[in-house]
């Protein structure tokens, strides 16, 4: 069983949801990526997204945009994420890391080297946002031989045929897409969420996340009475951008404990 699965196996025995942060590898400050990993697992995060920074990131919105091209200007590549993270696994065995990112640096990379590489790193799952399951049976199989879970995304435009596709090839969870747009924008509809979710549990037999739009506790907690799991990212990185190097860890973690505190009173 993987890190994922046992970590969600062990939340629903104790009936509280998950809470996944995002953050930029690399971004507000290189040296800095390790320690806010560790804090906001010391903090109540259940999984974390770590993004590879990529040029042209076509889901993300702004915020998250900018830390992209603030990790690239200092040139941090995937080997230095891959380094972060065994890094972070030398200090933490127990907390969930999943990249999250697009196709143009694995496949730079080489897929084959990629997914052996992030197995030793200590890399529990993967999401490349431009990867469709009706092309990643390979790649999703690949991950699974190594002990990662594939993990894919669903929108509020996904259909059934789609998410039945999902169903057949994700492990660990699945992330919904809360809002047809990119990362950080629009107006979260919690009532739109809750009837997605059932349609989706038709099809995906893992855990089902919700991000894009959870900005604060209380659009947290409202996502979390109706999902497995609350994503949060673009609100958490815009908080991290004008932090000093010595604030990013402490910050991350004041942010993670109060949506951690919200989730908690479910």
């Amino acid at each position: 069983m993987s890190r994922i699965a046992t970590t969600f196996g062990a939340l629903k025995a104790q009936g509280r949801k998950a809470l996944i942060p995002f953050v930029t590898a690399g971004d507000p400050h290189p040296g800095a990526t390790v320690d806010l990993l560790l804090a906001m697992a010391e903090a109540g995060a259940d999984v974390i997204e770590l993004g590879v920074p990529f040029s042209d990131p076509m889901a993300d919105g702004p915020v998250i945009q900018r830390a992209g091209e603030r990790a690239l200007a200092k040139g941090i590549s995937l080997r230095d994420v891959l380094a972060y993270v065994r890094d972070f696994r030398a200090r933490n065995e127990r907390t969930p890391i999943v990249l999250m990112g697009y196709a143009n640096p694995v496949e730079r990379y080489g897929t084959t080297r990629f997914v052996a590489d992030a197995q030793a790193a200590g890399v529990d799952g993967v999401l490349i946002v431009d990867y469709p399951p009706e092309e990643s049976a390979e790649f999703a199989g690949q991950l699974r031989t190594a002990g990662m879970d594939a993990i894919f995304l669903l929108a509020p435009t996904s259909t059934e045929a789609r998410m039945a596709q999902v169903g057949q090839l994700a492990s660990g969870y699945v992330y919904y897409v809360s809002l047809k747009g990119v990362t950080g924008a629009g107006h979260l509809n919690t009532e739109a969420v809750a009837e997605a979710i059932p349609r989706i549990r038709r099809h995906v037999s893992v855990p089902v996340g919700v991000g894009f739009g959870i900005r604060d506790a209380a659009t947290a907690k409202a996502v979390g009475a109706v999902s497995d799991a609350v994503v949060i990212g673009s609100k958490l990185v815009e908080l991290l951008e004008r932090q000093p190097a010595d604030n990013v860890a402490s910050t991350g973690a004041a942010f993670i404990r109060e949506i951690r505190a919200a989730l908690d009173t479910l």
